[in-house]
């Protein structure tokens, strides 16, 4: 992932106008949004330190700067610690081997939600682990072990098209968490392979990694039109699991008596009949 600070802060300062940092925008401008000398003047840095920063010179930049360029850049709370993420990169062999499995204890809490569609992601957007009724809804177990992988299957399976209604806004979010693996995890040769394969692949997958748009997927609702229990709409939060750093709990979370809940219902009895 080497320049992607540099990336980041382009695109960034691709999207601000002048006149929404109080600059005048009289004349042609060579670029969208703010000049890279228009950056270092709004944040009180020279112009060489900021053009440094921008090709991954600065390893010891202070947070009084990275606050500075953030707040010209109007970088939201996430896009804050992405950038300070990119712009201290930790080295190689200070990354901790991820974990390919859930612990039996992990597995055994999915199993008792009975009622609720619940799985794991690890690193790269990995699926882990699942209960039933996660797996009736997505269907983790009738995917290739190489290819149980959220952006691989929103991006590479046909079927996610048909499956995700607003498959436009999910594949938008997926690229923008995957983008934030990769920025804690800059030197991780599986998720550059992963990202080369998509972005040969998916043509809509190349141009959504190239916005480097950064969103942590903590809360949301995700719309299934599934082939048997209909339209779910399913409210979900996410849960670290505290053993595993790199592991992520997701659990839908339907109100009950809703719709949703009594096709889920529906769909649990059935995919249990069929087990």
């Amino acid at each position: 992932m080497d320049g992607e600070l540099g990336d980041f802060l382009r695109s960034r300062r691709a999207r601000i106008r002048p006149e929404q940092v109080g600059l005048a925008s009289h004349g042609r401008r060579r670029v969208p949004g703010l000049r890279r000398e228009e950056v270092a003047q709004l944040a009180g840095v020279s112009v060489d330190y900021y053009i440094r920063l921008e090709q991954g010179r600065g390893p010891h930049v202070s947070d009084a700067v990275l606050d500075a360029v953030a707040r010209v850049l109007r970088l939201d709370e996430t896009e804050c610690a992405y950038l300070r993420t990119v712009a201290r990169p930790r080295r190689a062999r200070d990354h901790r081997p991820a974990a390919a499995r859930v612990r039996p204890g992990v597995q055994l809490m999915l199993d008792g939600m009975d009622r609720t569609p619940a799985f794991v992601l690890g690193r790269r957007l990995e699926v882990l682990a699942w209960n039933v009724l996660a797996d009736a809804v997505t269907g983790f177990s009738r995917m290739p072990r190489a290819r149980r992988n959220l952006p691989h299957h929103v991006f590479l399976d046909p079927a996610a098209r048909d499956l995700y209604p607003d498959w436009a806004a999910v594949a938008v979010q997926t690229v923008a968490h995957l983008r934030l693996d990769a920025g804690h995890h800059p030197d991780d040769p599986e998720l550059c392979a992963r990202v080369g394969e998509l972005s040969v692949k998916s043509e809509e997958f190349r141009r959504l990694w190239a916005d480097h748009q950064v969103q942590a997927c903590v809360h949301g609702v995700k719309r299934v039109s599934h082939p048997v229990a209909g339209l779910l709409t399913l409210p979900y939060e996410t849960f670290a699991v505290r053993s595993e750093p790199e592991q992520t709990m997701v659990v839908y979370t339907p109100e009950a008596g809703s719709e949703t809940a009594e096709r889920l219902a529906l769909l649990g009895s059935w995919a249990s009949t069929r087990a």
